[in-house]
């Protein structure tokens, strides 16, 4: 759970970083809220520290564990197979909306509606992401790795996935924020 935790702060900030997104703080800030700001942290990375340790470890650990239970002892290829669908039609849907729905929340939605509709559009992006991502490193780890790597190795990829999904979000954000902000030319007012 330490660990899920450390991996969300992490992607908030990396996605901050290689997103752009601007902090500003005035020149009376307390050093720390300066520090903080420079090293691109905020309250929303610390939401989603806790969002990786309450909420994301114990249902991964839930759903990944009886996806395992089922499949204990199987090792063919139809097997694998099975289990990388079961993974795909049952988990990843299950994962995606609620990191979506704690995403709509940790963004400020105070609705039900608002959540919900959070979550309608981002859905297909996630899942497609998460039907190419999962797979091929499951079946990466399952060829070339021992056992014993296969924990750090997932958390990596959970990691870069989380981050790059992240990088998009805000990125599409600050866009929209800067053609929000843009001025209007005499054309634009005709329309």
């Amino acid at each position: 759970m330490i660990t899920a935790g450390i991996l969300s702060f992490l992607q908030e900030v990396i996605a901050n970083h290689v997103a752009g997104v601007p902090f500003q703080t005035s020149k009376y800030s307390p050093p720390l809220e300066r520090a903080l700001a420079a090293a691109k942290v905020n309250g929303r990375a610390i939401k989603m520290a806790l969002y990786g340790s309450l909420i994301s470890a114990p249902l991964n650990h839930v759903l990944v564990g009886t996806l395992q239970k089922m499949f204990a002892g199987k090792t063919g290829t139809k097997d694998r197979v099975l289990q990388l669908l079961a993974g795909n039609l049952f988990v990843a849907p299950i994962q995606a909306t609620v990191y979506l729905a704690s995403m709509a929340v940790i963004n400020g939605a105070t609705s039900i509606d608002s959540i919900k509709a959070f979550v309608a559009k981002g859905m297909m992006p996630m899942l497609k992401i998460l039907w190419v991502s999962s797979p091929t490193a499951t079946i990466f780890a399952q060829t070339l790795l021992p056992h014993e790597l296969w924990v750090p190795f997932f958390n990596v990829v959970s990691l870069s996935v989380g981050t790059f999904f992240s990088v998009k979000v805000k990125r599409t954000q600050l866009a929209s924020a800067r053609k929000a902000k843009k001025p209007q030319t005499k054309d634009d007012k005709e329309l």
